[in-house]
């Protein structure tokens, strides 16, 4: 991936039907595959965030997210890099009960990559790990390693700025001002 940075896109809407094609569809125009995706509401009553990551440069992400703040529906769209943000995923590993039961060295492995049991029966194992991407691939390649892994997921990132001004608010409460200047 030649001259490609991973960024996070932190996007906030209104929760209305159809915007997350209208996002989506910014990424296919510009042929920008995204890696992750989640949705989910805000601390915003009515507004939901967004955390899309790809792979781009510079010039193409910042046009990508020009883009979509454009969107009627969008209030505030910003693009960053992994050190602006604070970034968390969660996995969950399906393994076979008799193969981990069999070995014990498999326990181990869990528990110093701070993985939790989550439930125990006769067929499967569930273990939950949250974590930085890195730290949950590697779990699964030690695990996969001893032939126990039946099924593995991970979620889409989930990321806060670290910055202490909150750019959405800033913008709502600016948005709010003119709105009450206009009456």
């Amino acid at each position: 991936m030649e001259d490609k940075t991973f960024y996070t896109l932190l996007v906030y809407s209104e929760n209305l039907a159809g915007i997350l094609n209208q996002i989506t569809a910014v990424f296919t125009r510009r042929q920008v595959n995204i890696e992750s995706l989640n949705v989910s509401a805000s601390s915003i009553p009515g507004v939901h965030k967004y955390t899309i990551t790809a792979w781009s440069n510079a010039d193409q992400i910042a046009k990508i997210t020009k883009q979509i703040e454009k969107k009627i529906d969008v209030i505030k769209a910003s693009c960053y890099t992994d050190d602006q943000l604070f970034i968390r995923e969660v996995a969950l590993y399906k393994l076979s009960t008799p193969i981990v039961l069999e070995n014990p060295v498999v326990t181990r492995i869990i528990r110093q990559a701070g993985g939790s049991i989550m439930e125990v029966n006769p067929t499967y194992i569930t273990v939950m790990l949250g974590g930085i991407t890195e730290d949950i691939t590697q779990l699964f390649r030690e695990l996969d390693k001893h032939q126990c892994v039946l099924q593995y997921t991970r979620s889409g990132r989930v990321a806060v700025t670290r910055s202490t001004v909150e750019q959405v608010t800033d913008f709502l409460e600016k948005q709010e001002r003119k709105h009450r200047d206009s009456e």
